[in-house]
C-alpha cells in the first residue's frame, strides 16, 4: 500500500513539472524591436567582407524576466553570417515583457541585415 502511495505522489510530481513548463510566450517582430535598449552591432565577418557576402540573418531570442538574452536560434541565413549574427544578438538588452504586470521569459524573433561597406 505504502508503495502504491509513494508512486502515486511520484507520478503527480512528474506530471505538475510537466504541465508546469508550458512554452515561452511568442511576441512580435514589432515588439520585439520596440523592446530593444541596447543594440551593439555584429561585427562582419572578414571571410564575408573579403567575398563581399551580404544577407539578412533572421533568429529567435529567448529574453528573459530580466530584459538579457539568454539562447538564440537559428531560422535562416548564409551560414558564414548567422554566428556573428547569433554573438551579437547575445548582447542585446531588452525592456523586460510583461503579462499581467509580471515580467515574462519570451521568444523573441529578430533580423539582422548585412550590407558590404554598412556593416549590419
Amino acid at each position: 500500500m505504502n508503495r502504491k502511495i509513494i508512486l502515486c505522489g511520484l507520478l503527480g510530481a512528474a506530471v505538475y513539472a510537466i504541465l508546469a513548463q508550458a512554452p515561452l510566450k511568442k511576441v512580435t517582430r514589432a515588439e520585439a524591436m520596440a523592446a530593444i535598449v541596447s543594440k551593439p552591432p555584429a561585427e562582419y565577418p572578414a571571410i564575408a567582407k573579403q567575398l563581399k557576402m551580404e544577407g539578412t540573418v533572421e533568429l529567435e531570442a529567448t529574453v528573459t524576466e530580466e530584459g538579457a538574452v539568454s539562447q538564440v536560434a537559428i531560422i535562416s541565413g548564409n551560414p558564414v553570417l548567422t554566428k556573428a549574427g547569433v554573438e551579437a544578438v547575445k548582447r542585446w538588452k531588452f525592456t523586460p515583457f510583461k503579462e499581467d504586470g509580471k515580467a515574462i521569459k519570451v521568444v523573441a524573433p529578430v533580423s539582422l541585415a548585412f550590407h558590404v561597406g554598412g556593416g549590419q
